[in-house]
C-alpha cells in the first residue's frame, strides 16, 4: 500500500450521502478512511495510518493556546471513520456534507498524503491557478 493519492475524479453522491471512492484511491488507502473538515470548505480524507500521524502532530500543540484548542476541535472533533462498502462507497456524515456544501456533483482530488472532497462548483472556483509561478517562487521548501 503506497498511501500516495493523485488525480482528479468527478463523481456523484447519492441522496443518502454515499460516494464512490475511485479504485485508485481504494488501492492506495484500503477499506477504511478518516474524513474530517478540511481547509477551504472541502473535506480531507486520510488513511488510518496517516490520521494517527496527523493527530499526534496536532496533539503536540499547547493546550494553553486558544488557537490550538480551536483548531483541534475543528479538525479532530469533526472527524469520522468511513468504511468502504461492497460497492466501493463511503457514507459521508451529514455534518461534513453540510460543512463542505456537498450536493450531488463532487470532485475527489488526490494531493499526496490525503484526498480532498469538493463541491464541484467550489472546486472550479478554487482551482484557478493564475499566478502559480509566483506562488511557487515563494515556497522555499518546494524542491524537486
Amino acid at each position: 500500500m503506497t498511501n500516495q493519492f493523485m488525480g482528479e475524479y468527478n463523481h456523484t453522491m447519492d441522496a443518502k450521502g454515499r460516494l464512490i471512492v475511485p479504485a485508485k484511491f481504494r488501492e492506495a488507502g484500503g477499506d477504511k478512511f478518516i474524513v474530517t473538515k478540511g481547509l477551504d470548505k472541502c473535506l480531507f480524507v486520510f488513511t488510518e495510518e496517516k490520521w494517527a500521524s496527523v493527530v499526534a502532530n496536532v496533539s503536540h500543540m499547547p493546550l494553553t493556546s486558544g488557537n490550538a484548542r480551536k483548531f483541534s476541535r475543528f479538525f479532530i472533533g469533526s472527524a469520522g471513520e468511513c468504511e468502504v462498502d461492497k460497492q466501493g462507497r463511503i457514507l459521508i456524515p451529514g455534518s461534513l456534507r453540510t460543512y463542505a456544501e456537498l450536493e450531488k456533483e463532487v470532485v475527489l482530488v488526490g494531493v499526496g498524503s490525503r484526498v480532498e472532497i469538493w463541491n464541484r462548483e467550489s472546486w472550479e472556483n478554487a482551482s484557478d491557478y493564475d499566478g502559480i509561478e509566483e506562488i511557487a517562487e515563494g515556497l522555499e521548501e518546494l524542491r524537486f
